[in-house]
């Protein structure tokens, strides 16, 4: 079952990096960050579980980039609404 679990995070992380490198998405959407953050998760969890301590470096450190990045485009995408009186 981690197999599957491991091959759906990464499939996570490889569609939105298939979709960016095919310009399909922007670096900053929310759709490419939410996936990546989504997948990097799945796969740090799995690394921790297996005391894959290389692997769990790379996985905080991928979804700690798409986190900020999802932070920030959600404070710029409510900045960008205009406000109610």
């Amino acid at each position: 079952m981690d197999q599957l679990i491991q091959v759906f995070g990464a499939l996570l992380v490889l569609a939105a990096f298939a979709a960016l490198q095919y310009e399909r998405m922007r670096p900053a959407s929310l759709l490419y960050l939410t996936l990546s953050l989504a997948g990097s998760i799945v796969l740090a969890f799995l690394a921790w579980a297996d005391s894959l301590w290389g692997f769990l470096m790379l996985e905080v450190v991928w979804g700690g980039v798409s986190a900020v990045g999802l932070v920030t485009a959600l404070r710029g995408s409510t900045a960008d609404r205009p406000r109610s009186s």
